[in-house]
């Protein structure tokens, strides 16, 4: 599709920037629409370099308005159309001796609709990858846009009166060359001639001081503009990498800042050509009280100053710091690659290749006694180059630094006795280059985000730790202090936090049930959570009370295990995850039997998750049943919806029965898990083998039976051993069901021992906290002293229960 033809097509925001580009005299729209096929199959960029294609196209341009004209005529067109045809004809007339700046006028055109459409389609982008914009922000943008079109314009109009008041400074001096060189004695004649130049000076004067006024106009224009690019853009882009590097789904895009960033730098340049001109002007004519000689130096500062400050804004770090297979970045390790990427945001190709960047460490390292000082290894000088961003933008990208630490005897010396640990010590990587062009040099400096540099792979999770706090609450990047004296965060802050790390490792965040879980958990009940805050110390560094882990710890051993394991489960809002006991009870007592919801466990430290379920009693009462947790190990041996399709218990009659149907609040199992399943089940599954097989426990009435649990952990209320007891000690003895035996004490010998390798069987909790793990209930070494086989080489083998179609006497304890 033809590239007008698109831009016709975009939404009317675009449209109206196409309107504003079309706005002046300097290529009409008409123009462009009747002729679009033809123009943009040019080479207006060579006929700009060429004058004869620029004369070649400039005359097929006048012959095309012709024939369009004839066409507007034969139509019978309204007289309008054919008139500002004619019209458009005779004013590009002006360039028949310089064909070469049209073919720039209508390139530039071109240029500046393909930028349109670039923003649209990136636009576009961003809506499918559902990134919600601000819409102060776009209301900001649109407002930047029409202010760097009005500046552009300002500009275009300057860079006329400056042509213009050549022309009249070259008519003065040639009619003031003349005068000199004619030397008339005729005193009459002479007087109407000095009158004549006198009006000449009159107007050139008034010229030159219209237009340095029109400068100081201009220039305030640059300067609101510069103050709204450095003060307000660019520090919001910072805070959004902030959050973005720490999970946050803040767009950090730059391609924005860096066309403002540029137009804004080519107007201030265009500005500096116009103070040469002036200058190269007044070398040749000046007299008393020239305008130009009193206020160029002011203005050519004020030029200078803003572009110095525009330009060392403009150089920053595009990509923070990141080891590729850390947990996020700004976490560095020594001896271990890491990557950053530097951006220079004025695109001038000219300085492609020619601004060399240096890295350096910590320039500014604060005075802290046993602060560690590093060295930066690899390539570690580079240039600026259009090739390695995907956008064409300045950058150079370090993909092979390594850190290294100084050997100083234990540390640096300083005035500050503090105590930070490892993970609490920020540092900052510095780079530096040069600029240098039109006779403008200016030293650029930037710096990273602060890093943690650990030297362990042990010290990831607590670094992490640091990087998350420090970029959620500090604004100075620079404050590398700042676990010297740590704020606190206030909940909302906290909450937002936690829920990224999700939706930055799964795509999905967490919702506000979730947070008020873990915000009960942090603050105990509460009317609203929105006044109360955290420090540092008790979310990272004090253990969860009754544990013997930090809250991090446990939040972070969870998100891993979803990472890990559960990610399509997270994902498809299958897992509440953080919900807590009471309203896990709460939730399942109002829903039929059978319904069962997935929660991460608050006692396990790396991370683990249960299913509780509802089932009902004869008389009608609710009764909510649990599983011990399953941890990442567990996970790793058997995918967790293979557990949920595969778990049983024994129901009456001893038949192996799945308690689970319906997944909270009712969504039937397969529908929720079918789509994950194997293609076979039981004895022919593929997880069968890692399967931990071992005898559980059930009583019922008169008998008591050994089975073969999958995953076991105990169903509350069914009547099962307490395992706690070492099945050879004290037993748990449920309400609901009555014991007719204990292991251990003598028992009836026609009570028969059941063995079935194939059925999972839940054992009863009363409360998972105090529960043994699976392995320790498994290597108990009075498992099997109650058990008697028949054949004295039948052995047991974790992993699976050999397939013994009997029933074997139960032999008592000794």
């Amino acid at each position: 599709m033809a590239q007008w033809e698109k831009l016709r097509q975009l939404e009317s925001v675009y449209l109206t920037q196409v309107d504003e580009l079309y706005d002046g005299d300097a290529f009409p729209m008409d123009v462009r629409h009747y002729l679009a096929h033809w123009i943009e199959g040019q080479d207006w960029d060579r006929a700009a370099r060429d004058h004869d294609v620029a004369m070649l196209l400039f005359q097929v341009l006048l012959e095309n308005l012709d024939i369009q004209h004839s066409r507007f005529v034969q139509g019978g067109e309204s007289f309008l159309l054919q008139h500002n045809i004619r019209r458009f004809k005779q004013s590009f007339q002006r360039y028949q001796e310089e064909p070469y700046n049209l073919a720039n006028i209508i390139q530039w055109f071109l240029v500046k609709e393909k930028e349109i459409l670039q923003n649209a389609e990136l636009a576009e982008q961003v809506q499918l990858l559902q990134v919600q914009q601000n819409p102060m922000e776009t209301d900001s943008q649109r407002n930047i846009e029409r202010k760097m079109t009005d500046l552009k314009n300002k500009v275009q109009c300057m860079e006329h009166t400056v042509k213009c008041l050549e022309e009249q400074q070259d008519e003065f001096d040639f009619k003031y060359q003349t005068h000199n060189m004619e030397g008339t004695t005729n005193e009459a004649e002479k007087t109407e001639q000095m009158k004549v130049l006198q009006a000449l000076l009159n107007r050139l004067d008034a010229s030159r001081k219209s237009m340095l006024s029109g400068m100081g106009v201009l220039l305030d224009g640059v300067e609101e503009l510069l103050c709204v690019l450095v003060r307000e853009e660019l520090v919001q882009w910072q805070r959004r990498q902030q959050k973005a590097c720490i999970g946050a789904p803040d767009s950090t895009c730059l391609d924005q800042l860096e066309k403002w960033f540029t137009t804004e730098a080519e107007c201030l340049f265009q500005v500096r050509k116009f103070l040469k001109k002036l200058e190269e002007l007044m070398g040749k004519v000046t007299y008393d009280q020239d305008p130009v000689k009193k206020q160029k130096p002011a203005l050519q500062k004020r030029v200078d100053s803003l572009l110095t400050s525009l330009l060392k804004s403009a150089f920053v770090v595009e990509t923070q710091p990141s080891m590729p297979q850390g947990k996020g970045p700004l976490v560095l390790r020594t001896n271990v690659q890491f990557s950053v990427k530097t951006r220079f945001l004025v695109k001038f190709p000219e300085l492609n290749h020619a601004m060399k960047v240096n890295v350096s460490m910590d320039r500014e390292a604060p005075l802290v006694k046993g602060y560690r000082r590093f060295n930066v290894l690899g390539t570690n000088s580079k240039a600026l180059n259009m090739a390695e961003s995907m956008s064409g933008g300045m950058v150079a990208d370090f993909r092979h630094l390594t850190l290294k630490e100084q050997k100083s005897g234990g540390g640096g010396k300083g005035i500050h006795d503090l105590s930070l640990s490892v993970t609490e010590e920020l540092h900052i990587i510095n780079f530096n280059t040069e600029f240098l062009l039109h006779d403008m040099s200016v030293s650029l400096e930037t710096s990273s985000l602060p890093v943690v540099i650990i030297s362990n792979s042990s010290q990831q999770q607590s670094a992490w730790a640091s990087i998350l706090w420090f970029n959620m609450l500090c604004l100075e990047p620079k404050n590398l202090l700042f676990f010297a004296n740590c704020p606190v965060a206030m909940w909302s802050q906290l909450g937002e936090m936690l829920s990224w790390q999700f939706l930055s490792s799964t795509t999905r965040g967490l919702e506000s049930n979730q947070l008020d879980m873990i915000a009960h958990k942090l603050f105990g009940k509460q009317q609203s959570y929105d006044a109360c805050n955290i420090s540092w110390t008790k979310f990272s560094k004090e253990n969860v009370p009754n544990t013997n882990f930090t809250f991090w710890v446990w939040f972070d051993g969870i998100l891993f295990m979803v990472k890990s394991h559960l990610e399509n489960l997270w994902k498809d809002g299958s897992i509440m995850g953080f919900v807590s006991k009471g309203k896990e009870k709460t939730l399942l007592k109002k829903k039929r039997r059978g319904t069962f919801l997935l929660r991460f466990s608050e006692s396990i430290r790396d991370g683990g998750i249960t299913f509780s379920w509802v089932d009902y009693s004869p008389t009608g009462e609710p009764d909510v049943r649990s599983v011990q947790p399953f941890t990442k190990v567990d996970l790793s041996q058997i995918p967790f919806h293979e557990i949920i399709r595969n778990f049983q218990i024994l129901e009456d009659e001893n038949v192996p029965e799945n308690p689970l149907l319906f997944l909270y609040p009712d969504t039937p199992k397969v529908e929720a898990f079918g789509k994950y399943y194997t293609e076979k089940s039981g004895a022919d599954s593929q997880y069968i083998k890692y399967i931990k097989t071992k005898l559980v426990f059930v009583s019922k009435e008169n008998t008591l039976e050994a089975k073969s649990p999958m995953y076991s952990d105990t169903v509350e209320g069914s009547g099962l051993m307490n395992p706690r007891s070492g099945l050879g000690g004290e037993a748990f003895e449920p309400s609901t069901f009555p014991l007719s035996g204990i292991i251990g004490d003598p028992l009836p010998p026609e009570m028969p021992l059941s063995l079935d390798p194939m059925f999972s069987v839940a054992m009863v909790v009363p409360d998972e906290d105090l529960n043994p793990t699976l392995q320790e209930f498994l290597n108990d070494p009075n498992m099997y002293d109650c058990v008697d086989f028949l054949s004295d080489d039948t052995t047991f083998h974790e992993g699976a229960l050999p397939g013994l179609p009997f029933t074997a006497p139960l032999q008592p304890c000794e």
